[in-house]
C-alpha cells in the first residue's frame, strides 16, 4: 500500500501576499470553491486577526466550502489564536496553524529573544489552538537555516503541547534538496515522540528549489506539502501544487507515494487562479502552461502521431486540459451551452444561465464563434457583477484616427439614474476614462494597464486589467469585452465600485464607534 501524501494549499494565503491589490471577499469565496473541487486535504484560506476583511472571508469560506480541513494562520500570539478559533467555527474540519521563527538570525534580528523564549510561546500558543480544535499545526519558520539541534528541542515541544502536524519550511528558499532531505531525516531520527505527528514541508522558490525540495522531503519521509496553485507566492513564489501533484501521480513507481488530488481539474484552477488574481501563466510553465502540450518540432509531431507518449508523458485531459473543437454560435441552444460547460467539469451552480446565455448570444452575435476560453472567461465575468453596484455601464461610444483627437462618451447608470458625458484624450480609452471621472466626481491614478487576449486570433475576447490607486489604497479591477475600450471602461468601473463599497464599509464602522 502506498503512503498518502497530504496537500495543504496556501493559494488564499501565501499566495494571495504576493498580489498588488488584495482580492475581494467574491473572488476569495469563488475560489475557496474551485480549489476544494481539486480534493486538497487543507485548504489555508487567510490570516484572519491581519484585517476584519480578512476575518469575514475566512469565515464565510469555513462556512460555506465543504471538503477540505479550513484553516488559518495565527502567530504564537494569545489574539491570533482566538481570531483564528472564532473565524473557523462554521467548518466542518478547521485547523490553526500557528508559527514562530527558530533561526539564530531570526530569533537575534526579528524576535529578539532565546529559542527557550520562543519555544515557550509556541507551547502557550498550541495550548490555547487545540481549546477551539484538535487538529493544530506549528511551524519552525526559518527552519531552513535552523541548527538541526534547535529544531529537534522545539518540535518535541510542540508535539508534546498537542500539534498534530509539525512543518518545517524553507521560508527563504535556501536551502538545496539533499540539505533539506537529511534535516527531514534527522528529525525523523531524533525527536522520540515523532511518531504522533505528520511531518510538513513548505518551500519557497528563490533559487527555483522549491518543488525539487518538497519531493525530495518526501522521499526522506514528509507527509505534507505546502503548495499553491501555479506556484503563486512570495517574491519567486511557492511549490506548484500542479508540479507536485503530477510528479507524484506519473512516478508512482518510483515514489512509492500518492495524493487524493483530482488532477483533471488542475487546468480549470489554474486559470481561474491566474484570472483573479492577474497573474498570468508563462507559456513554458510546467503542466498548465500554452506550451506545455504543443509540439513544434517536426520530429516531435511526427512521433506523438505515431505514439503519444514518444514525446508526451502525459496526456492534456489528464490535468483537464480542453480542446476547442466544438463550434458554438448564436444558433446553438442553452443545451448546448450546459453540456460543454459540463464537460469542462463545471457545475450547474457554478453559473446563471439566463444571464451566461444572454452574454453568449451577444458575443456570438460580435464574433460569429464561441470557444471553451470565451465561456470560462464569461462565467467568470459574469460572477463577479453585483446587482447592487452603484456604478453600472449602460453605454460607451468612442472614436479615434490619425488626423483627430480621440473622444468617447460613456453612459453610467449611478443608483439607477443615466449620467452620460463626453472626454477627449490622448486615445480612446483615456477619453473614457476621463468621462468617467466627470460622472463619479473621483479621481483616480491608475498605477497599472494591462491587456491581454483570451483565445487567439482577431476574434478574441480582450481583458484588461488596471490596478488603481485611490484615497492611499490600491484596487484591481477587470473587464472582458470584444472592444477594448469597452473591457477598460468595465475594468474602471469595477474600480469605482471597489472603492465605493470600502466607502461604505469605512462609513458603517464609523458610524458604529460613534453610536
Amino acid at each position: 500500500m502506498q503512503d498518502k501524501v497530504w496537500i495543504f494549499d496556501t493559494t488564499l494565503r501565501d499566495g494571495e501576499q504576493a498580489l498588488k491589490a488584495s482580492l475581494t471577499e467574491e473572488d476569495k469565496i469563488q475560489l475557496a470553491h474551485t480549489i476544494s473541487r481539486l480534493n486538497v486535504d487543507v485548504m489555508e484560506v487567510g490570516f484572519p486577526v491581519s484585517s476584519p476583511a480578512d476575518f469575514r472571508a475566512v469565515q464565510r469560506i469555513a462556512a460555506e466550502v465543504k471538503g477540505p480541513a479550513i484553516c488559518g494562520l495565527a502567530r504564537a500570539v494569545s489574539k491570533d489564536i482566538d481570531a483564528c478559533g472564532e473565524a473557523l467555527k462554521g467548518a466542518e474540519q478547521r485547523r490553526i496553524h500557528t508559527f514562530i521563527a527558530t533561526s539564530p538570525l531570526h530569533l537575534e534580528h526579528k524576535l529578539r529573544m532565546s529559542l527557550d523564549d520562543a519555544t515557550n510561546m509556541a507551547i502557550k500558543a498550541i495550548s490555547q489552538a487545540r481549546k477551539y480544535t484538535d487538529d493544530v499545526e506549528f511551524s519552525c519558520e526559518d527552519a531552513g537555516r535552523t541548527p538541526h539541534a534547535d529544531l529537534c528541542r522545539i518540535v518535541e515541544a510542540a508535539i508534546n503541547a498537542g500539534a498534530s502536524t509539525i512543518n518545517l519550511p524553507d521560508t527563504v528558499g535556501y536551502v538545496t534538496p539533499d540539505e533539506y532531505a537529511a534535516m527531514i531525516y534527522h528529525i525523523r531520527n531524533n525527536v522520540p515522540n515523532i511518531d504522533k505527528a505528520r511531518l510538513s514541508v513548505h518551500c519557497h522558490n528563490d533559487l527555483g528549489l522549491a518543488v525539487a525540495n518538497s519531493i525530495a522531503a518526501v522521499q526522506a519521509g514528509a507527509r505534507q506539502i505546502e503548495c499553491t496553485i501555479n506556484g503563486i507566492g512570495e517574491r519567486a513564489g511557492n511549490c506548484s501544487l500542479e508540479e507536485v501533484a503530477m510528479i507524484m501521480k506519473m512516478r508512482q513507481d518510483h515514489l512509492k507515494v500518492h495524493t487524493d488530488i483530482r488532477s483533471e481539474e488542475i487546468y480549470r484552477a489554474s486559470r481561474q487562479v491566474a484570472k483573479i488574481c492577474n497573474m498570468p501563466v508563462q507559456p513554458n510553465k510546467a503542466i498548465v502552461g500554452e506550451n506545455a502540450f504543443a509540439h513544434s518540432s517536426g520530429i516531435h509531431q511526427d512521433g506523438v502521431l505515431k505514439a503519444q507518449n514518444t514525446y508526451e508523458i502525459m496526456a492534456p485531459e489528464t490535468v483537464g486540459v480542453p480542446s476547442n473543437q466544438l463550434n458554438m454560435t448564436s444558433r446553438s441552444g442553452r443545451h448546448v451551452i450546459e453540456h460543454r460547460l459540463t464537460e469542462l467539469g463545471y457545475q450547474k451552480s457554478d453559473y446563471d444561465m439566463d444571464s451566461l446565455y444572454e452574454s453568449f448570444l451577444a458575443l456570438a452575435d460580435q464574433k460569429g464563434t464561441v470557444y471553451d476560453y470565451d465561456l470560462e472567461a464569461m462565467i467568470y465575468f459574469n460572477q463577479i457583477k453585483d446587482k447592487d453596484e452603484r456604478y453600472q455601464l449602460q453605454f460607451v461610444n468612442a472614436s479615434s484616427n490619425s488626423q483627430s483627437i480621440a473622444s468617447a462618451t460613456v453612459g453610467i447608470a449611478l443608483n439607477g439614474e443615466l449620467k452620460q458625458e463626453a472626454a477627449t484624450g490622448n486615445g480612446p480609452v483615456e477619453a473614457a476614462f476621463v468621462a468617467i471621472e466627470r460622472i463619479t466626481g473621483m479621481a483616480v491614478e491608475v498605477v497599472e494597464y494591462n491587456l491581454d487576449a483570451t483565445g487567439k486570433g482577431a476574434s478574441s475576447l480582450g481583458q484588461v486589467d488596471i490596478i488603481a490607486k485611490f484615497d492611499g489604497k490600491q484596487y484591481h479591477g477587470v473587464g472582458l469585452a470584444a472592444d477594448i475600450v469597452e473591457a477598460s471602461v468595465r475594468a474602471m468601473i469595477r474600480v469605482y465600485n471597489l472603492i465605493d463599497r470600502a466607502q461604505k464599509v469605512s462609513s458603517l464602522k464609523q458610524q458604529r464607534k460613534a453610536g
